[in-house]
């Protein structure tokens, strides 16, 4: 079965970015094939990565869930939820050379998915066997892992920035993830954008409080604000930009 890294944190730590960059590396290091799995409500992991998405699982979740009362469902009367499913699942697989990308998309609405969501777990469970890794980019409360239609994690990488508010969170994002027995093997800290590479005494000493394993710090670059700003993949960032050499560095660290 495919080793899950979830990653997490509050938005706009940049979270996104280094998960991209993580699963370009896992992919030139020899480590794929790769899953890589959107499961943030504010959906751009395959911006990073520089794909376009058809259908997100989230769409054809609705569709399943309200054709029971809508005569007007896509849903052809010949073809069972279950068989439409398995059709819909392989135009919402966006598929590269060494990784996939699945955007589970947004949170259900109102009435009962109980059904829906045990078909997208069989779905995933059976996709997962074919590869080696599967990165899921998470919201901070990881919803779709805490309700079981993801499998449970092997490593969690938490995501900050390099404030004292940023590591609180991501510290009560830890308590949350040990209160919810997600039966993860290991959680650790990425600080994010930190001036010149490096942290002060005082979020040192932040991050000791809530007990952190700190794996890297990953200095403010500029490099990844104009990729951003002008549309380009930031996973095409060159080797020497130094946050995605920084990123590299603690990918091998917990990859190799």
């Amino acid at each position: 079965m495919a080793i899950t890294v979830a990653f997490a944190g509050k938005g706009g730590t940049g979270k996104t970015t280094i998960t991209g960059m993580m699963i370009d590396w896992l992919c030139k290091a020899g480590k794929g094939p790769v899953l890589a799995v959107d499961a943030d409500a504010n959906s751009n992991l395959n911006e990073v990565l520089g794909v376009e998405v058809e259908t997100t699982l989230g769409e054809i979740r609705e569709i399943i869930a309200a054709s029971d009362m809508d005569d007007n469902t896509p849903i052809p009367p010949s073809m069972s939820k279950k068989e439409y499913l398995d059709y819909k699942f392989n135009t919402a697989l966006v598929e590269e050379d060494d990784f996939d990308l699945i955007v589970m998309g947004r949170t259900q609405g109102k009435g009962c998915y109980c059904f829906v969501n045990d078909l997208l777990t069989a779905q995933l469970r059976k996709l997962e066997g074919n590869y080696k890794y599967m990165v899921v980019d998470n919201e901070a409360g990881m919803e779709h892992i805490s309700r079981g239609i993801l499998p449970s994690v092997n490593l969690i990488v938490l995501v900050s920035d390099c404030s004292r508010r940023g590591i609180q969170a991501v510290g009560r994002i830890a308590e949350l993830c040990q209160e919810m027995k997600l039966g993860q093997e290991k959680i650790v800290l990425i600080v994010n954008r930190a001036p010149n590479g490096e942290l002060n005494e005082g979020i040192k000493e932040e991050i000791a409080k809530y007990n952190l394993d700190l794996v890297g710090v990953v200095p403010q670059d500029e490099g990844v604000y104009e990729y951003d700003c002008d549309g380009k993949a930031t996973c095409t960032l060159p080797d020497d930009n130094p946050a995605r050499a920084a990123v590299n560095e603690i990918a091998k660290k917990l990859f190799s």
